[in-house]
């Protein structure tokens, strides 16, 4: 029986000036499920994953992630892997040792880090910069390496502790279309190996509908979820089948769901 990993319920963020970022929004994302947030910037989307990452608290309404408010003193619920779309690696590291770097902050590996990190550890880190095409490349420095590649990096350190979830903030929002849809394909694999839960902020709905079991389209600020759609294609998804036209008609339809609700708060206004 699967549980539930993220619960926001009639949840508000307003900042300081009085934006209201999100608005009596509800969303529930059960363990080992894949979802994709799209919507027109600055609709929240990233507001719901700083919520779910405990780097915010909401103005009003509840926030549960594995079970535990977020926030609440005591032991975190889940471990937690992030990717962003700039990779941020260290230069002073080499690519090894900052896909390792979670592995000194959080527990249980924190503790046998010292012992573990030139043998169990490195392996772990070599396992998974393999499994991304990445073999041999270790040793590089950061700036030895493309962007596509350092993203590839940037998602072997946001697994290599194993989170329960993982947050992904435009991953590939820089990258060119074709290293785009080679990492579309590497994060699949990844997620039907190791079923973590994803949550997935994206502006390419074509990316949401490839990768995500459901896409949650919002409105314009303040956020809202208009829509949560499930994706009904078989996996492994392929990029040949991306081009079908009942691919094609899921990325119109979610196109059209969110030129209507802008239309319909301009009018509004």
């Amino acid at each position: 029986m699967t549980q539930t990993m993220i619960d926001l319920a009639d949840v508000t963020v307003r900042y300081r000036g009085g934006t209201v970022a999100l608005d009596h929004t509800d969303l529930r994302i059960e363990e080992g499920d894949f979802v994709a947030l799209v919507g027109p910037s600055g609709c929240g989307k990233s507001t719901i994953l700083k919520l779910a990452a405990g780097l915010l608290r909401p103005s009003s309404g509840g926030v549960i992630v594995g079970g535990r408010e977020v926030g609440a003193v005591g032991k975190q619920a889940v471990r937690i892997g992030l990717a962003f779309q700039n990779p941020t690696m260290l230069p002073w590291l080499t690519i090894l040792e900052n896909v390792m770097v979670p592995l000194k902050i959080v527990e249980p590996f924190r503790s046998d880090y010292a012992r573990k990190k030139r043998g169990e550890f490195a392996e772990r880190a070599e396992a998974l910069l393999a499994q991304v095409g990445l073999k041999g490349f270790g040793d590089k420095r950061p700036w030895q390496l493309s962007g596509g590649m350092l993203q590839r990096a940037s998602l072997c350190r946001a697994l290599i502790h194993d989170p329960q979830l993982l947050l992904l903030d435009e991953p590939f929002g820089a990258l060119d279309q074709f290293t785009r849809e080679e990492l579309w394909d590497i994060l699949q694999a990844l997620w039907i190996n190791r079923r973590p839960t994803v949550l997935l902020v994206t502006h390419d709905l074509r990316e949401s509908a490839y990768l995500a079991n459901r896409v949650c389209v919002m409105s314009s600020r303040p956020g809202r979820i208009l829509e949560d759609r499930e994706v009904p294609f078989a996996r492994p998804r392929t990029l040949e089948s991306s081009y079908s036209p009942e691919f094609a008609l899921l990325v119109q339809q979610l196109r059209m769901r969110i030129s209507h609700a802008r239309t319909d708060q301009q009018e509004t206004v």
